[in-house]
Order: C-alpha cells, then structure tokens, then sequence
C-alpha cells in the first residue's frame, strides 16, 4: 500500500498592518518602488507616465490657489484609512489637509478633498479606492479620468445599508473639459476642468 501524501497547506495571504507597513518602509524594503497598502495587501504601483504626471501637477496648481488659506496641498503620500480593520494607507494623487503641515506630527487621516489622477486604474479609482476614502469620512473626492477627458466628483459619503459593512458616496457627477466645478470646502473657487488636462 503506498502512503498518502500530507495535504498541502491552505494558502492564506499574509495581511499586514499598517504599522507593519510604515515599518517595513523605514527598513527599505521598498526603496524604488511606489507601493500602497490596500486592505491589508501591499500593492505594487506602475511608474507614472508623462501624461499622469502633468495632470498630477495640473491639479495641484489649480487647487493651491483654490486653497490658498487655510489648507495645504500635499501630493502622493500615504493617507491611512482610520478605523479600517485590515490596514490601508492609499496615497492619492494630490491631497488637500486642513490647517498647516506643522500642524501635523504624522501623516494626516483627514482631508478635505482627495484626487486619484487615472490612466491605467480607472476601475480601481471609482470602487476600492472611493470606498476607502468614504470610510474615512472624507468629504469630497475627485478622480480624473485622463484617457476619457472627464473628471468624477463624489461627494456625501454615507455608509450602506446594514450588515454590508461599507460606506460610499451618495453623489457622483461626471464633469467634461466643457464643465467647472467649487470644492465643497472652498465655495468662492471655481476650478475649470479644462485646466486639469494636458
């Protein structure tokens, strides 16, 4: 009679903290790669191309004079999620703080607008990542579609029905190069959407 073979291990992703992940950057465990933490999954970003670059720096210029008092715009740095159990700390293209960078002796868990700029994760802008910013109560968030020339402006987030365990924006508007729009957080503005574009 020939013996069985064990049975293989059950394959289990490891997910780590956020902590964990702040750690292993200090360590270099990432030093030349641009990397977020999603839900407890260090996920590996492409590097930015020239379009998404500009744009990157076109959103920053248009929301600098936006908010020029009061706020301080900060571009692609980790934004942990509070109170998400599994650990994410995204790191939004371009990401509007309340009060001044002195103010803060970590990175900051609130905003008053988040922008993701998309060319290549459009599907992960409008779902993973608007959830997690609407779990961490952030008012208003932008993704800019590069390749389609529209800009998606979510705003009211509010958790979804119970026991799915979720929060999401009530209000999703999709705005074209023709459109403007006013930050919730700074009404007098008026940002073209053409002025986000290359």
């Amino acid at each position: 009679m020939t013996a069985m073979p064990p049975p293989a291990p059950s394959r289990r992703p490891f997910r780590f903290t956020r902590e964990q992940y702040f750690e292993l950057g200090q360590r270099g465990f990432f030093n030349g790669k641009r990397v977020e933490l999603l839900y407890g999954e260090i996920t590996e970003m492409s590097p930015a191309n020239w379009p998404h670059h500009v744009s990157v720096g076109l959103v920053t210029d248009a929301l600098l004079v936006a908010f020029a008092v009061g706020f301080f715009v900060d571009t692609q740095q980790p934004f942990p999620i509070p109170n998400e159990p599994l650990g994410s700390a995204p790191e939004p293209d371009v990401a509007v703080i309340p009060g001044r960078r002195r103010d803060y002796t970590d990175h900051p868990t609130t905003a008053a607008l988040l922008v993701e700029v998309s060319d290549t994760t459009l599907a992960e802008d409008l779902t993973t990542k608007a959830e997690l910013y609407a779990t961490a109560n952030v008012p208003e968030y932008w993704v800019l579609d590069i390749p389609n020339r529209q800009l998606y402006v979510h705003r009211d987030p509010q958790p979804l029905p119970a026991g799915l365990g979720a929060t999401a924006y009530r209000t999703r508007l999709v705005l074209t190069p023709a459109d403007t729009v006013q930050p919730l957080a700074a009404p007098p503005a008026v940002v073209r959407v053409s002025d986000l574009f290359q």
